[in-house]
Formats: structure tokens, sequence, C-alpha cells
């Protein structure tokens, strides 16, 4: 039986932090953006606050949203072990590289920063678990490097800026 309350318990910040996977949703007057996460991404600020930076390579849904005061919701599931689901409800923020913001919280993370577009704050208002009993059991092989190795490269070639500017606001979608 799943229960819903205000912030993350000590058992909570344990589970995520174990987690090789997570899914990020976001909405605000456009369609639903869900799209899973890895690369040690996220990071628990607090029982009420995570930080999440966001690779270059994709479209910058999570942020337009944001920015159009939409909601975030965080999924954590288990894979191995004892089955359980925890569910995030935020409200968010975007650091920009630029920002002192960013650059205070990119010290909670290991990746090279060049290859990150922005680092998001995520201010949770609810909490939510479920068995997750309809999850297979996996086994966590390894990560793929290719998205990381991109923004990378970009950075390393001089052409960052260029991308992000070009994928800001996924083309298609800028008259919906």
């Amino acid at each position: 039986m799943g229960k819903q309350y205000k912030s993350l318990t000590s058992s909570d910040l344990e589970f995520i932090k174990a987690q090789q996977l997570f899914y990020i949703a976001s909405c605000s007057h456009h369609e639903v953006n869900l799209s899973p996460r890895g690369y040690d991404s996220i990071y628990v600020q607090d029982e009420n606050t995570l930080l999440m930076i966001d690779y270059l390579g994709s479209g910058n849904r999570t942020a337009r949203d944001i920015g159009e005061d939409g909601e975030v919701t965080l999924v954590f599931n288990a894979f191995e072990n004892a089955p359980k689901i925890l569910r995030c409800f935020c409200k968010g923020e975007v650091f920009n590289k630029n920002s002192q913001d960013f650059i205070d919280a990119s010290k909670h993370f290991g990746a090279d920063m060049n290859g990150i577009r922005q680092i998001f704050q995520f201010n949770i208002y609810a909490v939510e678990t479920s068995c997750g009993m309809g999850v297979p059991l996996m086994k966590y092989q390894e990560e793929r490097p290719q998205v990381r190795d991109f923004a990378l490269k970009m950075h390393k070639q001089n052409k960052f800026d260029s991308y992000e500017k070009d994928h800001a606001t996924p083309p298609n979608l800028q008259e919906l």
C-alpha cells in the first residue's frame, strides 16, 4: 500500500543514493516530458531538495517546463533487492552555467562540469512510495558514456554554446 508524506525520510535518502537509474517527468502547457537519467547525476541536498546536473545532448524540455512554472516528478524504483517505487513531486529552479548558484551546486558533483548544460534544483513538496512489485528484477552492468562524451567533445570543439542555443526548445514544439 502506498503512502504520501511531505519530506524524504532517511530510508528514502539511502534508497535514492543506491539507484543507478531514475526518471524525470515534467509538464507545463505542453506535452508531458519523461526521460531516464543516470550518470550519478542526482545529489540529495536535504530531505526536501535534490540537485541534478543536465548534460548537453537533447532538447531542453525540463528547463522549459520549469520556466513556465510547471511541475516535475522524479521517480526512483528498485530493480534489485526489495521492491519499491519512490516519487518526488517538485517545483524546480534552473541554475545556468554563469550563475553563482551553478558554481555553488556544482561542488556536489564529481563530473567534468564543462559537459553540463545547467543544474536543476528540485524543491520537494510531496513524496510518495508504493510497492514496486510490478517492476522486473534486473542487474546493473555499467554506464553508457556517450552522452557525457558528446557534451565534453562539444565543449572541446567550442561548439557547446551553439549546440545549446540550437536545442534550447525543440523547434517543432515552439508554436504549441
